[in-house]
């Protein structure tokens, strides 16, 4: 995720305190881990020093003075092609699941009762999601539903790992 081009894009929609776009990033971008307040200055600042948003003055309120950000017409060229580029598909072809199941394999560990741990593990997961789909609100469902897809992907690598274990283990043997 990249944070400060989603905070290029909630600017786009209006002007905002720091305040409300960690609001706003939170509810919709931030599901299990949520923006800092440090970050969320700390990256107005860069883009403030960069062109790309500009920060007017200061405003009094309950607490300290605050500052609505308006985004430039460099941010929305920059927001503009960002979401005009693919985003890299995943998975990459190395991935910490095949690295710890062919290490096992190296070292002569349990390769399989790794597997089965994961397999539980992602089930678990899988389980989770699948109450939130259930219960949660539309922007909850549809990551929810992106998450469950990549778990599936998972959990036939994992079977179709644990049928050719013979064979990976062959043909990484140790030398």
């Amino acid at each position: 995720m990249s944070v400060p081009l989603t905070l290029l894009g909630l600017l786009e929609r209006e002007p905002s305190h720091g305040y409300d776009l960690k609001r706003d990033y939170d509810a919709f971008f931030g599901r299990g881990k949520q923006l800092p307040f440090g970050q969320v200055y700390a990256t107005l600042g860069r883009l403030s020093r960069d062109g790309k948003i500009v920060p007017g003055d200061a405003e009094p309120g309950d607490g300290p003075d605050r500052r609505r950000y308006a985004i430039t017409a460099t941010g929305r060229d920059e927001v503009d092609t960002w979401l005009a580029e693919a985003v890299e598909p995943e998975p990459h072809l190395q991935t910490v699941l095949f690295a710890k199941v062919t290490l096992a394999l190296m070292l002569g560990k349990p390769a399989e009762a790794y597997l089965d741990t994961q397999r539980a593990a992602h089930i678990r997961r899988m389980q989770e999601l699948t109450e939130i789909k259930r219960t949660g609100p539309l922007v909850d469902v549809l990551l929810a539903d992106h998450a469950l897809f990549h778990l599936e992907a998972d959990l036939r690598w994992i079977d179709l790992t644990s049928a050719r274990l013979a064979e990976l283990a062959e043909a990484v043997g140790t030398r």
